[in-house]
């Protein structure tokens, strides 16, 4: 996708009031959100993968530790747009290691591993609503 494309969709996203607005296409996806406080600044991620973001095996809540939203806000991946994820299925975590960030009324939280084990599934998108209590990452117990 090259730059004018994602001015013009910056700019129908702006006209439109639109707080939110993702688009994908081959392998790239584009997300614009404005905020209130800061609706001039315009906060762009793209990116181009190969593989998805969520295990595709179906993880048993016997074998696994389920780390839950501790409250409702919106889930980041990663420190910012263009920054690699903090964690990818397989990866090996620790008690204690950052997962994610949770923002809720803008203030950035980082959500911690309370258990250690391998990574097997990410359950939510990156930039997604989450609910109180709704599981964001199954870690199998090693």
């Amino acid at each position: 996708m090259d730059l004018k494309k994602i001015k013009k969709f910056i700019e129908v996203a702006k006209e439109g009031e639109v707080t939110k607005l993702s688009y994908e296409h081959e392998g790239t996806k584009l997300s614009v959100s404005f905020e209130a406080a800061i609706a001039d600044i315009p906060r762009v991620s793209v990116q181009a993968s190969s593989q998805p973001t969520k295990s595709s095996e179906k993880a048993s809540n016997d074998n696994h530790h389920v780390v839950k939203a501790p409250f409702v806000g919106t889930f980041y991946s990663s420190s910012g747009p263009g920054e690699p994820a903090y964690v990818n299925v397989g990866d090996k975590v620790s008690k204690g290691q950052t997962l994610c960030i949770l923002e809720a009324m803008k203030i950035m939280n980082e959500i911690e591993a309370d258990a250690s084990g391998t990574l097997v599934e990410i359950c939510v998108d990156n930039e997604s609503f989450v609910e109180f209590a709704q599981p964001l990452f199954k870690i199998s117990k090693d």
